[in-house]
């Protein structure tokens, strides 16, 4: 009886799926239309108010505000020259990422990191419109709305402990409001020098990520999640006034922007701040950032409850740009185990500024920098900065020869109050290490280090990067340590190897003003590296 049971069952199951699939058909599938219909249009004065709200997103800004212009044409060039923007920019992509991969090889149990494929896809984005300001002293400020609705195709494999793992990012799709600034103007083609990106408004971000063919983005709450963070993050990164700088013309040209000047900052105090903790007060800091600049930010000390306190903190920051760089001031309660809480923001124009005369600012602290924002109407304390510019010599930045040294009234000489020490690590030759050849320079002053890129697999390594070292006074009695190190992949530990150094005494650099020298590295046996110190005083 249990068989025969069982066998009516399984019929039973057979026959009612069977059953209401037929009936399914001829309910839903059945009476849909063969054929494609014409898609009705209607003009918009005929449309009633809720279908009109909802179709207003998608019309172009070109026809909703009449200082953005429409470009129909960069769009049609755009469709023709996809196909090939996109081989160009994933070998970019590749270019530019490749460096920063290698530096985690050796690490963590990591093996290799590579892209398997990477594609944006056949479908390009579009400029929905373009808004052109007025071009003012040796720039140009436009503003495009770009949407992407692409079919990019990105997979990355890592190979972690002798096992392989693919992450695959699809169907990515994007809204921004990026604010370019050409940047200066120059009589070489393309006839600007750089580009500053900046975003007018949080960005809207959609894309599908696959982890060991597992589409995460399925669990519910965290696709919501993922892409609110990856928003906040890139606005946090690039919304005004954060800049991204892209260089387009090389240093050879002369149109790069090069350090200026030295900006000092003293944080002396905050008062009336906004208690934060429920029990006791608020313990502030504030934290320091220049705009267009990538280098961490620089913290005061942690003021332990108290809401009105008083730093008298200095820190240097190297200015590139004083009429269009700000002082970005962040102040933060301080928590033991959650995240900081934020009590406000501010910014200083550094063209506000004279040169060599420090300024007094008692700063309202904002919510956020819209100026819109409800929020601002709170009062969030103030905040007591002193600001000085002190700019280069602009001499100093010729071929010829100057000295730092200053004669004083009684004849004697005394030491420059400071200046700036530009090292570029140009390049070496015949370096070599026992195993694998993976070199970078490590570039020490007086505690401070510094480190390039790693080439991979060269014993003639070509870097071209410079490094830059505030001092309170000229370095006649220092030395500067460049040493080349070859980075071991495939290793989790003792990774690095010396392939020789160089000891560098710099009175030579303060008198003279730059050396441009190959020196012969200690502790190899061919070896030699390219350096070029420059010193420029304030």
């Amino acid at each position: 009886m249990g068989f025969v049971s069982t066998l009516l069952s399984l019929i039973g199951f057979g026959f009612g799926v069977s059953v209401g699939m037929l009936i399914g058909y001829f309910f839903y599938i059945y009476p849909q239309p063969r054929g494609v219909k014409e898609p009705k249009t209607k003009q918009l004065r005929d449309m009633d108010t809720k279908s009109f709200n909802e179709f207003l997103p998608e019309i172009p800004l070109w026809i909703k505000n009449p200082d953005y212009e429409r470009i129909d044409w960069l769009n049609k060039i755009l469709h023709d020259m996809w196909p090939y923007l996109d081989k160009a920019i994933c070998n970019t992509i590749r270019s530019t990422t490749k460096p920063i991969f290698d530096q985690y090889i050796g690490k963590y149990g990591i093996e290799s990191v590579e892209f398997e494929t990477l594609t944006l896809g056949t479908l390009p984005l579009i400029f929905q419109g373009i808004k052109v300001y007025e071009i003012q002293d040796k720039e140009l400020v436009i503003e495009p709305v770009i949407r992407w609705a692409g079919n990019a195709n990105i997979v990355v494999d890592l190979k972690l402990f002798h096992f392989k793992f693919s992450a695959q990012l699809i169907d990515l799709q994007l809204s921004l409001v990026p604010r370019l600034t050409l940047k200066p103007l120059v009589p070489t083609f393309p006839c600007f020098a750089s580009i500053n990106i900046s975003l007018m408004e949080k960005p809207k971000v959609d894309f599908g990520f696959k982890l060991l063919n597992g589409d995460l983005m399925a669990i519910p709450g965290l696709h919501h999640f993922v892409l609110d963070m990856v928003a906040k993050q890139i606005a946090i990164m690039y919304h005004w006034p954060q800049v991204l700088e892209l260089p387009i013309l090389e240093a050879s040209s002369g149109a790069t922007k090069r350090p200026v000047g030295i900006l000092r900052v003293k944080v002396v105090r905050a008062m009336d701040l906004l208690k934060m903790d429920l029990i006791g007060k608020s313990d502030p800091y504030v934290k320091l950032k220049l705009s267009g600049e990538r280098l961490p930010s620089k913290r005061t000390s942690i003021k332990m409850c108290n809401l009105n306190p008083e730093w008298n903190e200095n820190f240097k920051f190297v200015v590139k740009d004083p009429q269009t760089q700000v002082l970005e001031l962040h102040v933060f309660d301080w928590e033991k185990v959650k995240m900081h809480d934020k009590l406000g923001i501010q910014v200083v124009p550094l063209r506000l500024l004279s040169p060599h005369e420090t300024t007094s600012f008692t700063l309202d602290l904002l919510k956020s920098l819209n100026l819109n924002d409800a929020h601002n109407r709170k009062n969030r304390g103030k905040l007591v900065v002193e600001l000085t510019f002190d700019p280069f010599k602009e001499d100093k930045w010729s071929m010829e020869r100057h000295s730092s040294i200053q004669t004083g009234e009684d004849g004697d000489e005394c030491a420059s109050t400071g200046g700036m020490l530009l090292v570029t690590i140009e390049s070496a030759q015949d370096v070599e290490g026992k195993k694998h050849n993976n070199p970078y320079v490590e570039v020490v002053l007086k505690g401070e280090k510094k480190k390039t890129k790693v080439i991979k697999k060269s014993r003639d390594p070509r870097w071209d990067e410079e490094f830059q070292f505030t001092l309170d006074k000229a370095p006649t009695e220092d030395k500067i340590h460049i040493e080349v190190v070859n980075k071991r992949s495939g290793r989790l530990f003792r990774t690095k190897e010396s392939l020789g150094y160089v000891d560098i005494i710099l009175s030579d650099v303060v008198d003279n003003g730059r050396i441009n020298e190959t020196y012969h590295l200690i502790n190899s046996k061919n070896g030699t590296i390219h350096v070029e110190i420059k010193w420029i005083t304030t």
